[in-house]
C-alpha cells in the first residue's frame, strides 16, 4: 500500500516523468499536491497499471488533487540539452504551472536539478512508494500516450499509437527505412533490430 505522505508538517508535491527511453516525441513531466491523508487503494506505479486503469484513475487524480500539473519539453529542446536535462526541466515547467506552491517536493529517482527555494527529497522507486508520485507518473504517461496517439494519427508507418515513441522492432524498422521524422530525437541513436537467424 502505497505511502500518503513523506512528512506532515510540510505541503508535498510528487513529481515524475514520462518518455524519457522514447525515440520520438516530447518527455512530459506532471506534478501533484494531494491533500493531508489522502488515501487511494488503487493508484501505483504506473508501469504497474493496465492502460485502461490509467485512462480511468487519471479524471479521479485531477478531481481529487488540490492542484496539478503536466508540462512537456519539445524533442528539438532534448536534443539541445540532453533528455535528463529536459526531463528536469519538465519538472520544474509542470511545478511552475501550481496554483499552489509546495514546500517539499518527492521526487521519483535518484537525481534531480534543485528547483529555486524548495527543498526536495529523491525517492528510488518513489512512483512505486508514495501517492503523490505514483499520480504523477500516471498524469505524465497519459497525457503524453494521448499526445503520440495523436501525433501517429500523422506519421502511421512508425506505429506511435501502440509504441507510443518507444524504440520497438517496428519502430526502429521504419525509421530505418523512412527516415526521421520531425518530431524524433536526433541525438538519439537508432540501432538496428536484432534478427534471429536461421542455420
Amino acid at each position: 500500500m502505497l505511502l500518503s505522505h513523506y512528512q506532515e508538517e510540510l505541503i508535498e508535491a510528487g513529481c515524475d516523468e514520462a518518455g524519457r527511453g522514447c525515440l520520438a516525441g516530447p518527455v512530459f513531466a506532471a506534478a501533484v499536491i494531494f491533500p493531508k491523508g489522502y488515501f487511494n487503494p488503487v493508484l501505483n506505479d504506473s508501469k504497474k497499471l493496465s492502460e485502461k486503469k490509467r485512462k480511468d484513475l487519471r479524471p479521479i487524480i485531477e478531481r481529487d488533487a488540490l492542484a496539478y500539473a503536466v508540462m512537456p519539453v519539445s524533442p528539438e529542446e532534448i536534443d539541445k540539452i540532453n533528455i535528463h536535462n529536459a526531463s528536469y526541466k519538465a519538472m520544474h515547467l509542470a511545478l511552475d504551472a501550481l496554483h499552489i506552491k509546495p514546500e517539499l517536493l518527492l521526487i521519483d529517482g535518484n537525481r534531480f536539478v534543485p528547483y529555486p527555494n524548495i527543498a526536495h527529497q529523491c525517492i528510488i522507486k518513489g512512483d512505486g512508494k508514495y501517492l503523490s508520485i505514483a499520480a504523477a507518473s500516471i498524469l505524465a504517461k497519459t497525457y503524453r500516450d494521448e499526445y503520440m496517439e495523436e501525433l501517429g494519427k500523422e506519421f502511421p508507418h512508425y506505429d506511435w499509437a501502440t509504441n507510443k515513441g518507444y524504440p520497438t522492432v517496428r519502430h526502429r524498422t521504419t525509421v530505418l527505412e523512412l527516415g526521421l521524422t520531425p518530431h524524433h530525437r536526433k541525438t538519439f541513436n537508432v540501432s538496428r533490430p536484432q534478427q534471429l537467424e536461421l542455420f
